[in-house]
């Protein structure tokens, strides 16, 4: 998923009045002026590379979170690992495209139950544009829950949503079916920033979801662009001097110079030099323990989201 795509995820969490002031990391039980960083992978069992290079980060690296897409032949792989591995995070990375050009994949639904969804050639259509064109967001909500159903069943114990190429998040009648899964599965999401919202005329989303109880990060970067692979390194080591109090997520997709990711995307290079940079780099390493950054994942949030919804329940 390219970053100029991306611009598609949210953030910033607001509840009811009494909680407003507090940021969510207050609400996890840190203070206020704490910093806490998820990093999370994108596109995992998109294919192998993607899997091996998003394990060893969540191993050895940085990274506290991944979002699975489920329709992906490599899907298995992972959600065998996370079975395996119940103390990492994965949620569903929501999809309803399919947009390189040779890897393709399709619905996870009955075909006849989301038949707009399904491109000429039986596979998700390329880009998200043609999704609004061809399908309706009932057929979105349909494909992303047999989705979320489907990584349960394998095992994975989905901690969060987001959407792959955005499709859930740009027009209001899909960002409905995006909030109707949040309350269905009860799972936190991703979400942009009230500037994003007013920017696309869309004010007012942050404040609908929190009614219904869901939670999401204080921040989202999503403004992030490179030149080329060289530039991964130094774009973040100036952007993560900049992190606001409060939680903030940003999303790397991780890979490996191999042959298959080669074959699949030309981003290969740039995949694999966000992994290096958020897996390896002492750099960046040193760079967030000097600025006292603290690392989470979306468990905790997810625990938070859970715990106030028994609450106001009464259970």
């Amino acid at each position: 998923m390219l970053k100029s795509i991306a611009v598609a995820v949210f953030c910033a969490f607001v509840t009811s009045p009494p909680a407003a002031a507090q940021n969510l990391a207050e609400r996890l039980g840190y203070q206020a002026t704490d910093k806490l960083l998820i990093v999370n992978g994108d596109d995992v069992g998109m294919c192998h590379t993607a899997n091996l290079a998003t394990i060893d980060a969540l191993e050895r690296g940085l990274m506290r979170s991944a979002t699975i897409l489920v329709p992906c032949p490599w899907f298995l792989e992972i959600a065998n690992y996370a079975k395996a591995n119940p103390e990492k995070d994965f949620g569903v990375h929501l999809c309803q495209t399919s947009e390189w050009q040779t890897y393709r994949w399709g619905p996870v639904a009955s075909r006849n139950e989301v038949p707009g969804l399904i491109d000429p050639e039986g596979y998700f259509w390329h880009e998200t544009p043609q999704v609004y064109a061809k399908a309706t967001p009932e057929e979105a909500y349909q494909e992303a829950r047999a989705q979320v159903r489907k990584a349960l069943a394998a095992g994975v114990d989905v901690t969060h949503l987001d959407s792959h190429m955005g499709v859930l998040q740009y027009r209001p009648d899909y960002l409905e079916q995006y909030l109707r899964l949040a309350v269905e599965f009860d799972l936190p999401v991703r979400m942009a920033s009230q500037a994003t919202f007013e920017k696309n005329g869309q004010s007012g989303w942050r404040e609908k979801f929190a009614a219904k109880g869901i939670l999401f990060t204080d921040d989202f970067i999503f403004d992030i662009e490179y030149k080329g692979a060289q530039d991964v390194k130094p774009v973040w080591m100036r952007r993560l001097t900049q992190l606001k109090p409060g939680v903030t997520e940003l999303f790397i997709h991780a890979g490996s110079p191999t042959d298959e990711l080669k074959a699949v995307t030309g981003s290969w290079a740039v995949r694999s030099a966000e992994h290096d940079t958020f897996t390896t780099d002492a750099d960046l390493k040193a760079q967030l323990e000097r600025d006292h950054v603290k690392l989470i994942g979306y468990r905790p949030i997810r625990e938070l989201q859970r715990k106030l919804r028994k609450t106001r329940d009464g259970k």
